[in-house]
């Protein structure tokens, strides 16, 4: 469920598990009752001394185990909605991601379906990115800014970005430059960093939250795309017709509480996964993770080996 609930686009099936990369190290992981069992490839530049100790921890971090679920849980509202995403998310975690990968992505997702934002991370990734190999496997890692500012506008439309190659090639350009410094935000409190997310080309406020939520950790955003829009008007304000975006966001950052993020992303893919069962179309029901002010404002801008290892998938003291 975490890998197929629309925060992340790369991972792809393979044998009894995963494969992808965790910034620039291919990783193998399959889940087996409450072990997840990773596989990657000894890399000794990159971890030198202890190489599977280290990728053990960068896998436990990106996948963050150490997230008390059940407490998170517990901070939900306890209503009905709520309670059925939470019962159907079980174990749902949301991802710590690198924080470029996660801008560059959500900025090529604006406006897109799931499944049209994995094609494009796909093709960035096999004509930009780096190549790895781990458990028999070719892994392509995601390109740098830096790589995708010397890129011309014309060879990122050609990665089926459209509109969006401009803006993802100008906010990459930011970060070469170090005017922009997505690190050193880290240090910044929730209001200034949404600003500076905010001010980058092909960024709004959908986005923004996108990126404070799954690459800053900020687990109070609450991402409101057409999924969760549609979910708060139907099942939360289902007498009130003419109720405003502002409203709604406003509801959403005091109704759930401090993980927000986490009812938001609950209610994502309870929303997404339900309506994909009951039959409804592609076509009538689309999988954006993007809103309406995320477009206007794009509109506006026209020889190794492998390593194995195995660890909790839940804290022992809180056993999901």
């Amino acid at each position: 469920m975490t890998l197929d609930s629309g925060q992340v686009f790369h991972w792809q099936r393979a044998d009894n598990g995963f494969l992808g990369a965790i910034a620039d190290l291919p990783v193998y992981v399959e889940q087996r009752g409450e072990l997840m069992r990773a596989k990657v490839t000894s890399a000794s530049s990159r971890y030198p001394g202890n190489d599977a100790k280290d990728a053990h921890a960068t896998i436990a971090h990106y996948f963050a185990l150490d997230h008390p679920l059940a407490e998170i849980s517990a901070s939900f509202p306890a209503d009905p909605i709520m309670n059925a995403a939470r019962d159907f998310c079980h174990g749902l975690r949301i991802i710590r991601q690198p924080k470029w990968e996660c801008l560059a992505t959500f900025i090529c997702s604006s406006m897109k379906q799931v499944a049209h934002i994995r094609q494009i991370s796909a093709v960035l990734r096999n004509r930009f990115g780096g190549r790895g190999h781990v458990d028999g496997h070719v892994v392509h890692t995601f390109p740098s800014a830096q790589r995708i500012a010397r890129a011309s506008e014309r060879q990122l439309r050609e990665c089926a970005l459209g509109y969006r190659a401009k803006s993802l090639r100008a906010t990459a350009q930011f970060v070469r430059s170090g005017e922009c410094n997505l690190e050193a935000w880290s240090a910044l409190p929730d209001g200034e960093l949404r600003n500076h997310v905010c001010a980058l080309p092909g960024v709004g406020a959908k986005i923004a939250n996108c990126v404070m939520l799954f690459a800053y950790e900020r687990l109070h955003a609450f991402p409101i795309d057409v999924w969760i829009e549609r979910v708060l008007r139907q099942r939360y304000f289902p007498r009130q017709k003419k109720i405003t975006a502002q409203r709604l966001r406003e509801f959403s950052e005091t109704y759930f509480g401090e993980h927000a993020g986490y009812a938001q992303q609950y209610l994502f893919h309870h929303a997404r996964v339900t309506m994909r069962k009951s039959g409804v179309s592609r076509d009538s029901s689309t999988t954006l993770r993007s809103a309406r002010n995320d477009k206007q404002k794009d509109a506006r801008l026209t020889g190794r080996k492998s390593t194995s290892m195995s660890m909790s998938m839940s804290k022992s003291k809180n056993r999901e």
